[in-house]
């Protein structure tokens, strides 16, 4: 099953656009990054506000929100751009499988739970069947530079 959670006008016309600015200006609040990846039909760019997560000595991106335009942008060209200020970054990206999935979201609920929490739809403090059940819903792609 796949899920998509939109993004609602505020977040879409206000908060995302607030965020995608200051990254741009180098001020990445807690990490986050710009995230600009190909189209897989038009091949434009397209750029979206994203929260890496660093875990384990590894990278990821999380899709909190399910499948989105940049989740399955990424599937198709497997990677794109991560930006901060002028400072750009290409990566790979490689998908996880769902079985690998609960630590990654365990870490990345504990850091930007604050932000995210809602689309998960988990208790504070999930257990790891809870994060077992939710990973179908929720891509992860492991960065390679």
């Amino acid at each position: 099953m796949t899920t998509y959670q939109e993004p609602g006008w505020l977040t879409k016309h206000v908060f995302n656009p607030i965020f995608e600015g200051l990254t741009r200006l180098g001020i990445g609040i807690r990490g986050a990054r710009v995230l600009e990846v190909r189209g897989r039909k038009s091949g434009k760019w397209f750029s979206t506000p994203v929260n890496p997560l660093d875990f384990a000595g590894e990278r990821y991106l999380v899709a909190p929100r399910g499948e989105t335009q940049w989740v399955r942008n990424i599937r198709a060209s497997g990677g794109g751009r991560l930006r901060l200020g002028r400072r750009t970054e290409t990566i790979h990206a490689v998908e996880v499988p769902d079985a690998e999935k609960p630590p990654i979201l365990r870490a990345y609920l504990e850091k930007w739970a604050w932000e995210t929490a809602t689309f998960f739809g988990v208790e504070k403090h999930p257990s790891d069947a809870e994060l077992a059940r939710i990973a179908p819903n929720h891509p992860v792609f492991r960065i390679e530079a």
